[in-house]
């Protein structure tokens, strides 16, 4: 379900968090598109912390620390990495109005980015809405092999740890449901969002922020939950 947002309407990050919490989410046409519209799928994507799968090959990868992985600390490049046309994806639907509201809820904390480098270049990353013991991921991309593979895994090792309960993909891929991504019905979703929105919130930074933390780390935090 789909409904068109004109151009010259008010979104503020503040209705932004109220569209989440009601299972709703904005996306733009192309990045040339001024305009939103509201979307709210018929069956959403998930990644049940507990089910969450890392191949044997892509845990060497992460275990060897060959990605060095922050959080927080190159939000703006990472939306603009996502938004960047990449191989099979010539255009994006990350326009200059979800750039704005995005860095909005950045700075108002409930907006979170994984960043990957390599030798000091941004290799790939991730970023996604905090609220509640929801997380809701929105984009990522990657410059290197395996790179966002790598902030996927220390990301839900992160929200594990912070005490999350909900991880929404929005849709389901092939290459999300290698990491155990399912479809679930949208009165199945609102059941879950309801749950994860209510009482105490979840600790995205939990784990520290001011240094990576190790791909062993990540993997044994992933490890003790599944």
């Amino acid at each position: 379900m789909t409904s068109r947002d004109s151009a010259s309407s008010e979104i503020t990050p503040e209705v932004l968090l109220r569209a989440y919490a009601c299972g709703i989410f904005p996306m733009a046409e192309s990045a040339d598109d001024p305009t939103l519209f509201w979307v709210e799928p018929e069956t959403r994507g998930v990644i049940p912390l507990d089910g969450f799968r890392v191949a044997s090959r892509l845990a060497r990868t992460v275990r060897s620390d060959a990605f060095t992985v922050t959080v927080d600390t190159a939000f703006k490049a990472v939306i603009a990495g996502c938004a960047a046309p990449q191989a099979g994806r010539d255009d994006t639907w990350i326009n200059t109005r979800i750039r704005d509201l995005y860095l909005g809820l950045y700075q108002l904390g409930h907006c979170h980015s994984v960043e990957v480098w390599q030798n000091g270049d941004l290799a790939g990353g991730l970023y996604g809405v905090s609220l509640g013991r929801a997380f809701f991921g929105e984009s990522m991309f990657h410059r290197a092999r395996d790179a966002s593979k790598v902030a996927l895994v220390h990301l839900v090792a992160r929200l594990i740890a912070g005490g999350f309960e909900l991880l929404d993909t929005q849709y389901v891929t092939e290459h999300l449901r290698s990491f155990g991504a399912a479809e679930i019905s949208r009165r199945r979703y609102r059941t879950l969002l309801d749950k994860a929105i209510t009482g105490v919130s979840a600790d995205f930074l939990r784990l520290p922020a001011t240094h990576p933390v190790k791909g062993a780390d990540a993997l044994a935090i992933i490890a003790g939950r599944g």
